[in-house]
């Protein structure tokens, strides 16, 4: 779970930081980085997703 976090942790960064910089800058190739960025973050958000209700439940047992 913890290199999971890691992973998202570090799509996040790069998508903001790329993000930001095609709003302020109108610089295009760094909105279609953030906009892979953004497809590449949701598989890994789902499988957080899964993770953390497994271990809801496991706690609740």
């Amino acid at each position: 779970m913890k290199e999971l976090l890691d992973q998202i942790e570090k799509l996040t960064s790069t998508f903001q930081k790329d993000a930001a910089s095609q709003l302020d800058k109108g610089n295009k190739a760094a909105g279609l980085r953030a906009r892979r960025a953004s497809l590449e973050l949701e598989p890994l958000l789902k499988r957080f997703r899964k993770l953390s209700l497994e271990a809801a439940n496991n706690k609740a047992e």
